[in-house]
Parts: structure tokens; C-alpha cells; sequence
């Protein structure tokens, strides 16, 4: 089980259960949802819970095995409260725009990477300061800014991270591509107007509402922490002491 105990009342109040207009609605949602008001799809919050406990237990098994959590979310509605979620808790994260390759081209996208931390390493050893008047310097500073608003987020991923978590499976379709084709398991918020069976682990939800999102994430935030701390005491215990010694001697 996971360490969060997911609401219902919480999840309610953030108002997770409305879905889209009927008439978006994929008929791959019907077991999610729980009825109809005012011509939008309800959905059944029991089912939320399990799923979303179902993800959550997932999420915190992979950080304990020290794996990644690539954290994706575009949108607007998601934009800040992903990037927050991902520098609390040093995980890798594409809040910006989905670059067709991000997973599936690696050795283009290391390429940039690597070229991106050997200017940053001479912006900051001074190295280009010495080699370049003001202007140019400028210049370097200028593309270090724009190269970390597309790749800043994923410079220290590791080349294949244990779980995609996605905000809107719709609006990061790309994303969600290129972690099926890689076999990556994905856990992701799905409205009533998405399909869930491109997702291992879909977390039926209202995709579009702030509130929801801010609350999936602090889920997302407590099972992270926790999987960290024990994937830090596993490793502590398999450490060997300082004054442990081989052999013994007499």
C-alpha cells in the first residue's frame, strides 16, 4: 500500500468528478463514470480512489528502486504545478513543449544536452568571459536561457526513466507515444473524453481543473518523498561501515 491515504471528500471538493460534455465523452471511459448532469459525464470518485491509490503504490515502488518519474504536463493548468512538483522533488519534467524524440531520440537529444552543460560550465569557470567581449558573452547567456527552457527540465534524466506521469493524455499524445512504444509505464490523469487503455495506470479524473491537479500532485509529492527515504535507508544498509572489516584479523 501506498504511505498517502487519497480522500474522496478532498478529491470532491476540488471538483474531480466532472467530466467532459456528453457528446466529447470516448466510450472506453463508460466503467469511470458514474452519471450525467446538465449534459456532462460524472465520474465515480469510488473509482477514482482505487485507481489513483493503484498509481501511487506504483509511483512509490519505482522511486524506491531509485527510478525516475518523468513528470510531463504542457497545458496551462498544469504548467506550474508540475514544475513545482518536479523541483521539490529533483525529478525530471517537460512543462514547456513535447520535442518529438524527447525519449525515442536520445542520442539527438543527449547531443543538445551535452552541448547545453559544456556552455554552462564555461559561463561559469569564466571561460567564455575570457575568450569573448560583453556582446558575445551576452549572446552565449541568451542561448543557455533558451536551451534550458526546452531541455532544463530533462538535462539530468536518466536515460530511461521507471514512469511517465502525465497531465491530459490527449494533450501530451506525443508524449505518451513514445513512452508505449518504449514500453515505459505511464500513469496519467484521463477525463471522460480521453482513451484509457493507451495508460497502465489511468487515473480518472477532471484534467482541466486547477484544483484537481493541485491535489493529484501533493499525492504524487508524499508517495516520491517516501520512496526516496526508503530507497535511501535500502541503500544505507547495504553500504558497508567504515570500521567493518574484511576477513576479520586476529
Amino acid at each position: 500500500m501506498a504511505t498517502v491515504d487519497v480522500d474522496i471528500k478532498k478529491l470532491l471538493e476540488a471538483g474531480a468528478h466532472f467530466g467532459h460534455k456528453t457528446s466529447r465523452w470516448h466510450p472506453k471511459m463508460s466503467k469511470y463514470i458514474h452519471s450525467k448532469r446538465d449534459g456532462n459525464h460524472i465520474i465515480d470518485l469510488t473509482m477514482t480512489v482505487d485507481c489513483l491509490n493503484t498509481a501511487l503504490e506504483f509511483i512509490e515502488s519505482q522511486v524506491a528502486e531509485g527510478k525516475q518519474v518523468l513528470l510531463v504536463g504542457t497545458k496551462r493548468q498544469a504548467h506550474d504545478l508540475v514544475k513545482n512538483l518536479a523541483e521539490e522533488t529533483n525529478m525530471p519534467y517537460v512543462v514547456e513543449r513535447w520535442l518529438g524524440g524527447m525519449l525515442t531520440n536520445r542520442n539527438t537529444m543527449n547531443v543538445r544536452i551535452k552541448y547545453l552543460k559544456d556552455l554552462e560550465n564555461k559561463m561559469e569557470t569564466g571561460q567564455l568571459a575570457n575568450k569573448y567581449n560583453k556582446l558575445e558573452v551576452q549572446r552565449f547567456q541568451e542561448e543557455i536561457d533558451e536551451m534550458n527552457h526546452v531541455y532544463g527540465g530533462i538535462k539530468d534524466m536518466a536515460a530511461r526513466p521507471g514512469v511517465m506521469f502525465v497531465i491530459d493524455v490527449i494533450h501530451e499524445n506525443n508524449a505518451v507515444r513514445e513512452a508505449n512504444k518504449l514500453g515505459i509505464p505511464l500513469v496519467a490523469v484521463v477525463d471522460t473524453n480521453a482513451d484509457p487503455t493507451d495508460v497502465q495506470y489511468p487515473i480518472p479524473a477532471n484534467d482541466d481543473a486547477i484544483k484537481t491537479i493541485s491535489l493529484i500532485t501533493s499525492y504524487l509529492k508524499e508517495v516520491i518523498e517516501s520512496g526516496k527515504a526508503k530507497y535511501a535507508k535500502k541503500a544505507e544498509k547495504e553500504t558497508p561501515k567504515k570500521d567493518d572489516k574484511k576477513g576479520g584479523e586476529k
